[in-house]
């Protein structure tokens, strides 16, 4: 038999989610016979898969050794630690990643990639360590491609990463972005709604119009400067698709400048598509565990691009 007691970074979680992080080797189908059969008890009871656990509980496991010899993965001490941080606390850490740069790791371990260096980061100060958590593993609270620089929000811990997940999908964090598209804009500001699906080929589509399996995504843009090629433009995300920003502005017809993928001059190449999550704005007004973050604003004090556009003709 063994036992486990639940941390403040596993409570809150249902038996049956807790259980396939804890044991990831631990097939589904055995763990409901398990529970069923009481073989797994929350604090020596008979427990349900839908129980939601509490931190101080102890569950008792009555099953093969084998499936509690799950190897601690210990592959981000692999890649280098440092990091771009341009805010820190006990519940958060908002860096600023270099475009080039992979959020999270590839097939290839050992590759550098953002979420390892954060927590690398996290281990050297003694914040993270795998050896001493049973379901909880640092996380980026929201996706950035890998040739875009700019700001990632970072959780350190459960209760955070909940809190944090849950202003975004509420739409209380608001996450704008510079850029250079091609082309003449016919209006200085627009809201633009359109509908977004995801290809195999990892390509948006996009359409005017409502489709089975199309979901409708939104932005705000604002041109900050215009040339006659090219204009530098402020876009408000109002909601997190995959490629959202590069591939609407692309079916405007003002595909970001570098941005091959999705129609841009191949001349521009060479610079990926020109594209910096800037600033980001908290806007809840309840009081949680994030309570510190509510009305603070951070943004960039260097946007890279905006050189790259100064020079362009």
């Amino acid at each position: 038999m063994r036992e486990i007691v639940i941390g403040k970074n596993d409570c809150d979680q249902r038996v049956d989610k807790f259980l396939s992080k804890a044991l990831p080797t631990l097939p589904k189908s055995l763990m409901y016979k398990a529970i069923r059969n009481k073989k797994i008890k929350v604090n020596r009871k008979r427990c349900e898969i839908s129980q939601r656990l509490q931190e101080g509980d102890t569950m008792q496991l009555f099953l093969a050794e084998e499936f509690f010899m799950t190897q601690i993965d210990t592959a981000f001490l692999k890649v280098p630690s440092e990091l771009d941080i341009v805010y820190e606390d006990e519940n958060l850490l908002i860096v600023n990643k270099a475009k080039g740069l992979l959020a999270h790791r590839d097939q290839k371990v050992g590759q550098d990639n953002l979420m390892d260096r954060i927590l690398h980061y996290l281990y050297i100060h003694k914040e993270y360590d795998p050896r001493m958590e049973n379901s909880f593993v640092p996380a980026l609270c929201h996706r950035i491609d890998r040739n875009t620089q700019g700001l990632v929000i970072a959780a350190k811990n459960a209760a955070s990463l909940r809190a944090m997940n849950a202003h975004i999908k509420q739409r209380k964090v608001r996450k704008k972005y510079v850029c250079i598209a091609q082309g003449v804009f016919d209006k200085r500001q627009e809201h633009v709604l359109l509908y977004h699906c995801k290809t195999k080929d990892n390509v948006a589509h996009i359409l005017p119009y409502p489709k089975e399996g199309y979901k409708p995504i939104e932005i705000n843009y604002q041109i900050k400067e215009q040339k006659k090629q090219y204009a530098l433009v402020e876009v408000e995300l109002l909601s997190g698709k995959s490629h959202q920003i590069r591939a609407m502005l692309a079916y405007l017809s003002h595909p970001l400048y570098g941005d091959v993928k999705y129609g841009a001059k191949h001349t521009a190449a060479k610079h990926y598509q020109m594209l910096c999550a800037y600033r980001i704005e908290f806007v809840w007004k309840q009081k949680d565990v994030l309570a510190n973050m509510r009305g603070r604003v951070i943004e960039l004090d260097k946007i890279d691009l905006i050189d790259t556009f100064h020079a362009l003709k």
